[in-house]
């Protein structure tokens, strides 16, 4: 046995070198590697996590170049259609589509439905585009924790379009629009008053507004919906001086409007970057990334603390019973957590 020096070097050697296999697997377009890639950033495994940091460490050099789009709206307004419709047009213009689909986990078994390859099956097949849906196992903002890193990965593998599916529309949704470039609200058509039943704050966040399945019997109503809407979005200021959010109108069913979307997109960005706006604000996502993975990782060390873990069942009981307030407890097991021993 070597001494203990050249066996450290060694393991350090074999995890550098699987690294840098997986990167250049992801960076030739190999979907499965990259699947196992999205996978293990996923997981919360400790030495995953370690690896999954030298893998992203080493994809960020090839990362950044995408167009990154955000699609919410209220179940049932025809997201994963629209999806598929604007990938399938996409993909036949020449660019490599990556779609990251939120499923809503199960608040009981914690087990999500995963159905959004289902729900686009033509995309699903298509060899330019990479549908990966993902759990949101609890995680607010309705997208799921790792999304921003697995989205860094698929731009890495040159998908040039990445389109980031959110399980609904609310006011914990906004979070979308801190790792995205542009945020698209899809809208049914209904009138006006159904626009008081979308939390402003995603309203005021959007960049685009569609209203989908304007065809048949509803394309009337869609007619009176956009134009509801768009005197609604009159009165609020938008994000950014240079834009006004247009209303459009599209049925994703028939893939009609789809080609006028994409056009928007690509008008948007076009003016933020002239603006600088584009620029700043991928800066400030950065930064919001970065403190949102210190809560997040502030909140696991918490949980996980053993002086908190033996008072937290007792005072959530207490807290549950009214015998103590939920402010008393709260600095009782932060006081834990921090080892002052009044705890």
């Amino acid at each position: 046995m070597g001494p203990p020096g050249r066996i450290a070097i060694a393991s350090l050697t074999d995890k550098r070198s699987r690294t840098d296999i997986r990167a250049a697997a992801i960076r030739s377009g190999d979907r499965r590697a990259l699947a196992r890639a999205i996978t293990l950033i996923e997981s919360s495994r400790s030495d995953h996590r370690d690896q999954a940091d030298a893998l992203l460490a080493e994809l960020l050099p090839y990362a950044g170049g995408a167009v990154r789009i955000g699609i919410s709206g209220a179940p049932g307004a025809g997201k994963s259609t629209l999806i598929e419709a604007l990938g399938l047009y996409l993909v036949g213009r020449g660019h490599r589509v990556a779609v990251l689909a939120v499923d809503p986990s199960s608040s009981r078994s914690g087990g999500s439905i995963l159905g959004d390859k289902t729900r686009m099956e033509l995309l699903a097949r298509d060899s330019a585009a990479f549908i990966r849906p993902s759990p949101a196992a609890g995680t607010l903002g309705g997208v799921a924790r790792r999304t921003r890193e697995a989205m860094l990965v698929c731009e890495a593998a040159g998908y040039d379009v990445v389109l980031v599916e959110t399980v609904g529309v609310g006011q914990s949704e906004t979070a979308v629009a801190d790792m995205v470039d542009v945020v698209l609200l899809l809208l049914l058509p209904a009138g006006g008053d159904e626009l008081q039943g979308i939390k402003r704050g995603i309203v005021e966040l959007a960049d685009i507004v569609v209203v989908n399945k304007a065809d048949g019997a509803l394309k009337a109503a869609a007619n009176h919906a956009a134009a509801e809407y768009r005197h609604a979005l009159a009165m609020l200021r938008g994000r950014f001086r240079d834009w006004r959010v247009p209303v459009l109108q599209c049925s994703a069913v028939e893939a009609q409007g789809i080609g006028e979307i994409w056009n928007k997109v690509e008008e948007y960005r076009a003016v933020t970057e002239r603006s600088g706006a584009f620029h700043r604000r991928r800066a400030d996502q950065a930064r919001a990334w970065m403190w949102n993975e210190i809560e997040e990782e502030l909140t696991d060390a918490f949980r996980s603390h053993p002086q908190v873990m033996e008072i937290l069942h007792r005072l959530e009981r207490a807290v549950s019973e009214g015998t103590t307030t939920p402010t008393a407890a709260a600095r009782r097991l932060l006081r834990a957590f921090m080892g002052d021993r009044r705890a």
